[in-house]
Formats: structure tokens, sequence, C-alpha cells
């Protein structure tokens, strides 16, 4: 029997869409708040507690929005999460546009924002496995992550272009339209959704305790969550910060704010297309593959002495990352029981964002204190490789799988 193309799947192709909505809305809002914050209220040392503000919310509830997952539908939790966001965004709109805007409501809604994606991302990442077959769940989230990383170009040339003619403002109200959008696309009667699978009635804390249990459990979810959180810590972390600071010190504009985010978002795409047709069989050694590949990118882009140059080098950061987050993500997927799905994708999200904050602490407190920021990144990049070379020798079962 002929398997069913991925692209006549009604169910994950509305998803998929709504996805991208949601992320061009989400990239909008990044690129929009990072260069607000370090050029038009000339605070680039606080940008890294804004990227706080909008972190810890959300790693605060994402193992309640994971148990939420796993008992109610999830396009009802989806979209309800965009329809709260949406209002958020406007609320920024509104304030910037008539000028009333301050770093502490600034703080606040950005805080707001983080908190619904504690909800949006267990269900989303989830709900993949229920809407395809099993052989085609790498394929799915190759196209899956490819279509956010596509977005994230389009996010950020949009930032650039609306800011550079019309203004910051109305680059947030742009978002706030695509946020909204993806709403409507996710609207529950507009997907067919299974009954949901976890009918065993238990308390949150109990629901929670069953997915830690399962993850501390198993020796290549340990492994990959470490992988997870040196890339994030010692890579993304910083990369979020240094953009708009070395694009602002060289003496760059909104829209070589947007060539450099384009950069890293074109590698991303171009390593999960690679994905897509390639058909992984050692996720995990794949996976420590990427990481090594990204932190030798980051000691390079820490070198850099210009523009151009740094956004060249920021395509393999981007590139090697996707060879992180496809392979782990898929092997989870593939071998995690439906009905603690979410639990199980929130647990992985919080331990591989849960040091997110630290690093924007971490970058900010020392780009303040003076310290140059590629100074920064090459410490860093020396520290992941010191953990990557460790897990490698010490995780022999997950470099073999």
């Amino acid at each position: 029997m002929v398997q069913k193309s991925i692209f006549r799947n009604r169910t994950y192709m509305l998803l998929l869409i709504a996805g991208i909505f949601a992320v061009v809305g989400f990239s909008l809002f990044l690129t929009t708040t990072t260069w607000y914050v370090v050029s038009e209220m000339g605070s680039p040392g606080m940008l890294g507690f804004v990227l706080m503000a909008a972190t810890i919310p959300r790693l605060l509830l994402i193992t309640f929005g994971g148990v939420l997952a796993d008992k109610y539908k999830k396009t009802t939790i989806m979209f309800s999460t965009n329809l709260v966001q949406a209002i958020s965004l406007f609320v920024i709109y509104w304030l910037v546009d008539t000028d009333s805007m301050t770093m502490l409501l600034l703080f606040m809604l950005s805080g707001l924002f983080g908190m619904l994606d504690a909800f949006f991302g267990p269900a989303s990442s989830s709900m993949i496995p229920k809407i395809v077959e099993k052989s085609q769940l790498q394929q799915a989230n190759a196209y899956f992550q490819g279509a956010d990383q596509v977005s994230f170009i389009i996010g950020p040339i949009l930032a650039g272009l609306i800011m550079e003619t019309m203004g910051v403002s109305t680059s947030y109200l742009v978002a706030t339209v695509l946020v909204l959008l993806s709403a409507v696309i996710i609207f529950p009667p507009f997907i067919k959704e299974e009954p949901v699978e976890n009918n065993i009635k238990q308390s949150p804390l109990k629901d929670f305790r069953e997915g830690f249990t399962y993850v501390r459990s198993s020796t290549f979810l340990l492994t990959g969550i470490t992988v997870l959180i040196t890339l994030n810590f010692f890579i993304f972390g910083g990369i979020q910060i240094a953009i708009p600071i070395l694009v602002d010190t060289l003496g760059g504009t909104p829209i070589h704010l947007s060539y450099m985010e384009v950069s890293l978002g074109i590698g991303m795409v171009a390593g999960t297309l690679i994905m897509s047709f390639v058909k992984l069989k050692r996720k995990g050694f794949t996976s420590l593959m990427g990481l090594f590949s990204s932190l030798i990118s980051l000691l390079i882009f820490s070198l850099a002495p210009n523009l151009a140059l740094l956004t060249g080098v920021v395509f393999f950061i981007g590139f090697s990352m996707a060879f992180v987050f496809v392979p782990i993500f898929t092997a989870i997927q593939e071998f995690t029981d439906n009905r603690i799905m979410g639990r199980v994708m929130s647990i992985v999200y919080l331990a591989m964002n849960g040091f997110d904050p630290i690093a924007y602490g971490i970058v900010s407190a020392l780009v303040s204190a003076g310290y140059n920021i590629q100074l920064i990144l090459f410490v860093s990049g020396i520290l992941g490789m010191i953990v990557a070379i460790l897990v490698w020798f010490k995780g022999k079962t997950y470099v073999k799988s």
C-alpha cells in the first residue's frame, strides 16, 4: 500500500500553516523588541533582562502546559493561546505608537507573551505524532522545523523593512495580525483532532511525576537533554543578545539586523531540508556532531571583525543547530507513549530552555560591566566544547544510537 504524502494530510498542513503565521508573528515581535530596546530605548544592557522576562514565566508554567496538553484537546489550547497573544501584542503596539511604553510595561507584557507560549509549545509538538504515521515523523519534524526557520527568515526581513519605512509601532501591529491569523486557522472546528488518550484521573502533581519518572529512566533522554542544554546555554542564548548589540556597535541599521537574523534562519532551513530527505539511523550521534559543528562556528563568529563576515558565519551556526534539534525531537516522538507525550515534551522544553534566562542574565551583566561581547562568545564556545567532549566520552550508548 502506497503511503499518503504528508502534504495531503489536511490536519498536518493546517497545523503547519498556523505555525508559520505564529512564528512569523513571534519573530517580528522578537526582532522589533531587540531593536527597540537597544536603539530606541538606548538600553543594550537591559536586553537580556527583557528576554529573561519573556522566558522565566514560560519556564515556570511549561510543565503545567504539558499536563494540560495530555488532558485536553491540543487545538483548543493552541487557539486560546494565540488569541490572547494577539491581544497582548496589540497592547504593545498601542503603547509604543502613543509613546507610552516604559521598561516596566515591556517587562510585564513580554512576560505575558512568554507565559502563553508555555501552553502552545507542548500542545503543538505533542500533536505531530497523533496526526502523522510513525514512519513519517522525521520528515514531519524536518518540514515543521524548516517552516519555522523560513518563518524566522520572513519575520526579521519584514521587521527590518517595516521599521525602516513605517516605524517600530507598525512592526508590532503586523505581528498582531499574523498571530491572530494563526488563531483563526487553528480554530478547533477546522481541525479534526482525535479524542484525548489520557483518561486517568489523578492530580496535576502526579501527572507531572509520571512524566518526570519516564524521562529520568531513559539514558537517551537524559543525554539528549544535556546536548540541548549545552546548545541553548552556550550558543543560542549568547547569539540572541550578541546579534543586535554587534549590529549597533558596528554602525549597522535595522536592515543589517535583518540580514543577520535571515542568515541564521537560512542556515537552519538548509539543515532541516537535508534531514527531510536523508533518513537518519544514528540520531544521537548526528545530534552530537551538530553540537560540535555549532560550537566551532560560534568560535569563528566570536573572532569575525565586521558585519559581512559575521552574517556569513552565523549561517553555519544555524545550519549546524538544525542537526541537533530534529534528530532528538524525532527520537523522542518515535518511542514515547502518546498518552504522556505532552508531559515528556514539556520536561524536555523545560530542561532545554531553563538555562536560557541564566545565559541572558550572565551575558547582559558582562556586557553592562564593559566586557566585549565577542570575547564573551569565545569563552562560551570553549566551555561548551568542554561539555560536548565530556558527553562524547561519557555517553557511549547515546553516541551509538
